[in-house]
């Protein structure tokens, strides 16, 4: 059996506790510093989110669309006269709400 040494024969010097202790302390002592500003850091920083004017508008119409109320008489009413092909579109008339609608929307004169 073959014993290595460790310190190759030279003299063990002592170990002073107090030294020793106190090198531990300054090593726990950086570690939570830098734990604590990564905290800070990580605190600090928080994602954020802005709409466009244009973007609320579109939520509050989205909303809007959902909560208003339909008639699904006259709904039922216009698939039957779709699909029996009896209803008839006024293409002037249509053009008309389609300019007012974007004269709205976009605030352009029609």
């Amino acid at each position: 059996m073959s014993v290595n040494n460790v310190n190759n024969g030279g003299v063990k010097t002592p170990i002073d506790n107090q030294k020793l202790n106190q090198q531990q302390q300054a090593q726990n002592n950086s570690a939570q510093q830098a734990s604590s500003q990564k905290t800070a850091a990580a605190t600090v920083r928080q994602d954020s989110v802005s709409l466009t004017s244009s973007a609320q508008q579109l939520s509050q119409v989205q909303k809007k669309s959902t909560e208003a109320p339909v008639n699904q008489e006259k709904v039922d009413k216009l698939k039957k006269a779709i699909q029996n092909g009896e209803y008839t579109i006024n293409a002037e008339s249509l053009a008309k709400k389609i300019s007012a609608l974007e004269s709205e929307i976009f605030g352009t004169k029609a």
